[in-house]
């Protein structure tokens, strides 16, 4: 009773069975079909690697929301070397609220020469190469985001000749933490002091003559400082041509949580317009010497996700390219086939066509002739 029952169960598998084998007399095998076979291999086989490095990739995606974190405080990173010596400038912040941070709370001031090293340079020229290529094909900032922690500090490497020149600037660097709100970081001629109406800056005891605000922006973010992250103004050098010369910078942050394979982190985007000009009272040009970095909050924030190609979907796309070229090529080799029979077809009809055959009594016949066994010998 089992014997019968598995026998019947058997039967059933075989009618269900959608690949039916045909038995290998029946198959005919030609050139013109190994020559498609092989072409159907050969690019199977180039696009099941083309789409394993696709899976392989990553890309990233972007998500917008409206930031709900006004309490927390905003981390600016500074790295500026000003042509002055540091005690005639002086760098603080000064936000919309009227609240004033002074640098003393978290920047340095180091006496430095103005004049790279050639190692310097090099790495500024990089950074300044990059700078160039982010603002035609803004597709390269994915790949920063990706290699973050991977690359190495955008920070300027060490002097080689510490005492070979005498040092003629600035180097104001360190982090401060401000309100998040609109505020304007400047870097002026004398150190900051409170004041009831918000802050100035004693500038009387230095001449005008030995104004420079000539500078160079090593780096400047918002936010947690991420190794491997290219700013818009990283690199960037200004060469003042006047004593009285003002440089501002319009910055707009947007907050960024950014989350790939390699880290997870909080940090800022910002997008910046300069713009610089002489400051002339008599020509009507009125303002502060220094370096004015005015900056907003945007109240949008972007969270970029990296994301991978699931194992299922790359399964699904590799089983359409092989049945799909399969297919394809089935029925161009099938329809090949055809119009070549066609073709052929026609050539032998014409072989055939009738023919004047002259009679012993002198007339013609226009039959066919008749193809016997003797004949084809």
């Amino acid at each position: 009773m089992r014997r019968l029952n598995r026998k019947k169960t058997l039967n059933l598998m075989k009618e269900l069975d959608a690949f039916p084998k045909v038995p290998e007399s029946y198959v005919e095998t030609s050139a013109s079909g190994g020559t498609v076979s092989l072409i159907a291999f050969t690019t199977i086989a180039f696009l099941t690697i083309m789409e394993f490095m696709v899976y392989q990739d990553t890309w990233m995606k972007y998500e917008y929301e409206v930031d709900k974190d006004f309490t927390s405080k905003l981390r600016i990173n500074i790295d500026i070397t000003v042509a002055m010596r540091c005690q005639y400038v002086g760098a603080d912040v000064l936000d919309l609220a009227e609240t004033m941070v002074a640098s003393a709370d978290g920047l340095t001031y180091e006496p430095v020469p103005f004049e790279l090293t050639p190692q310097q340079k090099e790495l500024q020229r990089m950074l300044q190469i990059i700078q160039s290529r982010l603002q035609e094909e803004h597709s390269l900032q994915d790949v920063i985001f990706k290699s973050a922690f991977k690359s190495a500090s955008t920070a300027l490497p060490p002097r080689e000749d510490n005492s070979l020149q005498s040092p003629d600037a600035c180097r104001i660097h360190g982090h401060l933490y401000v309100n998040k709100v609109a505020g304007n970081f400047h870097i002026t001629v004398g150190k900051a002091i409170p004041h009831p109406r918000g802050h100035a800056h004693l500038a009387a005891l230095v001449s005008h003559e030995s104004y420079n605000f000539s500078h160079r922006i090593d780096h400047l973010s918002f936010g947690e400082l991420i190794p491997g992250i290219i700013n818009p103004l990283d690199g960037t050098e200004k060469i003042a041509s006047d004593h009285n010369q003002m440089f501002q910078y319009f910055i707009t942050v947007v907050p960024t949580k950014l989350h790939t394979y390699k880290i997870s982190a909080e940090t800022h985007q910002f997008s910046v317009t300069e713009r610089e000009r002489v400051i002339n009272h008599a020509a009507g040009s009125h303002g502060v010497s220094g370096i004015f970095m005015k900056y907003d909050i945007s109240s949008l924030m972007v969270t970029v996700t990296e994301e991978h190609m699931p194992f299922w979907q790359f399964l699904v796309r590799l089983c359409g390219i092989i049945g799909g070229i399969f297919s394809t090529t089935g029925i161009l080799h099938g329809f090949g086939r055809f119009v070549a029979e066609i073709i052929f077809c026609r050539f032998r009809l014409g072989s055939y066509r009738s023919t004047s055959v002259p009679l012993p009594d002198g007339h013609t016949s226009n039959h066919l002739p008749l193809i016997t066994d003797n004949s084809t010998h």
